[in-house]
């Protein structure tokens, strides 16, 4: 009899723990994926990544009929209505797909579902759904959730105050959405209503939206979206919310501190972040304890303190991305299976997916500034020939090298493709190019792309079309 039931046991199939499992499998490991869902993807399949592409895909497409942009083009409409059931129905058919598509590689891959909520019984064994299955190695990939703001309670049921699932799900446009909290998940989710007819006012603690991101792309993107519309209160907080009948009422105070005053919404959208998935594990059961942040320390070949115990995605420190996540899940079968795993955790990309999308990946040049002497070069859109042919103006590239060695440190875009920009520069980085590497690599004319390289060619002060 063997020692233990399976080789592996990933606990959550999300972005990490499904791909890690198939590829567990593929490495010949005897694998098994604890998850609670119904179906398999996790958060960003299920009600983050993937449904939230299918609402801003649709209102880009509602938006072109209804404000003449296709006009512009001699496409010309009657009266454009939206019907918002049809759109969510989309969406819930993209999902259902993949979900679906997952289902299909656990089985072609022989990943046995254990299906439940799984929790530690020792280091090597977890009990699902009253039954304990064993292992020689355990990988927690339970990713994260959103986080609570205090004064402020969610109700997904109501409608009136929701979370990032509630607002994926709104069965009719709203009047005035609040969105507190301006970045990733907020600007995305109120671009989609925005377009669709709502008025949107975001609510940002800090004095710039897009934490994290390069400061010219944070000071670009209040521009472009109050352009858009939205209404931008930065540094400001929430400091309590009230809900009556289908109106809230929320309270607002600067940042700094100052007067009170209050703002009505008939939808708030609370999207300040995400917390790691850890209660319910039984984690205290194997002693293992949580950082300040309340994720999980590990190594480098994403090991605990606890022998037989790793953790990837969400729950351990870095971004939590889905791509992050999936790479963790690759390299973590591969060391259980090989003893060599790889991921380059300095340069992961990052994609803001409203429009434009905005996207970076490497150092910002605040941190680059902070670590030694460099040199930047930026083109605009404006100047790049497809970009202009399709009445797209809006963003910049804007690659960061070393002063001395001419590397690339990082390299920031906006720019209605930028999502897709931004992997030619990733795998610049992870081959060590220079940006001079970038600036004579031949790029397809006329592309969005070609932005890329004239940045590369400013770097060095000889951009052509500026």
């Amino acid at each position: 009899m063997a020692e233990y039931d399976y080789d592996v046991i990933f606990i959550g199939a999300g972005p990490g723990g499904y791909v890690g499992a198939i590829r567990a499998a593929q490495l010949g490991l005897k694998t098994a994926c604890v998850e609670s869902r119904e179906t398999l993807g996790g958060t960003c399949l299920n009600v983050g990544c993937i449904p939230s592409k299918a609402l801003l895909h649709g209102s880009e497409k509602f938006a072109e009929a209804a404000n003449g942009t296709l006009a512009r083009y001699g496409v010309k409409l009657g009266k454009v209505e939206l019907d918002l059931a049809a759109l969510q129905a989309d969406k819930a058919d993209a999902v259902k797909g993949l979900t679906g598509g997952i289902e299909f590689l656990f089985k072609k891959n022989k990943v046995d579902w254990l299906k439940g909520h799984g929790t530690f019984k020792d280091a090597h064994t977890i009990t699902v759904a009253g039954k304990d299955y064993t292992a020689k190695e355990v990988v927690i990939a339970t990713g994260s959730s959103v986080t609570p703001l205090p004064g402020v309670e969610v109700d997904n049921d109501k409608g009136v105050i929701v979370d990032s699932t509630g607002a994926l799900a709104l069965s009719k446009v709203p009047d005035h959405l609040v969105v507190i909290g301006g970045g990733v998940i907020g600007l995305e989710m109120g671009s989609v209503w925005r377009r669709l007819g709502a008025k949107v006012t975001v609510v940002e603690f800090l004095d710039q939206l897009l934490p994290g991101m390069d400061g010219d792309i944070r000071k670009e993107a209040a521009k472009i979206f109050k352009k858009q519309g939205m209404d931008l209160k930065l540094g400001t907080k929430v400091t309590g919310a009230s809900v009556k009948g289908k109106k809230a009422t929320l309270t607002l105070e600067p940042a700094k501190g100052g007067a009170a005053e209050t703002l009505e919404a008939d939808c708030v959208l609370v999207a300040i972040g995400r917390r790691p998935n850890v209660a319910g594990l039984g984690l205290e059961n194997i002693g293992l304890e949580l950082n300040a942040r309340g994720q999980i320390e590990t190594g480098h070949d994403f090991r605990t303190k606890v022998d037989g115990v790793r953790a990837i995605g969400d729950v351990i420190p870095g971004p939590m991305l889905a791509h992050k996540a999936e790479d963790e899940g690759i390299a973590v079968a591969e060391y259980i299976a090989t003893g060599t795993g790889i991921v380059n955790h300095d340069v992961i990309p990052g994609v803001v997916y409203t429009l434009p999308e905005f996207a970076g990946v490497g150092l910002t040049e605040e941190q680059a500034r902070e670590k030694g002497e460099i040199k930047v070069g930026k083109f605009p859109m404006m100047a790049n020939s497809r970009a202009k042919t399709n009445h797209e103006p809006d963003g910049f590239v804007k690659v960061i090298a070393d002063a001395k060695t001419d590397k690339v440190l990082g390299v920031w875009a906006i720019a209605t493709v930028a999502g897709t920009m931004i992997a030619e520069a990733a795998l610049a980085m992870e081959f060590g190019a220079t940006s001079e590497d970038i600036a004579y690599t031949c790029h397809a004319h006329p592309t969005h792309s070609e932005a890329v390289k004239e940045a590369a060619m400013a770097v060095t002060g000889k951009p052509i079309h500026i």
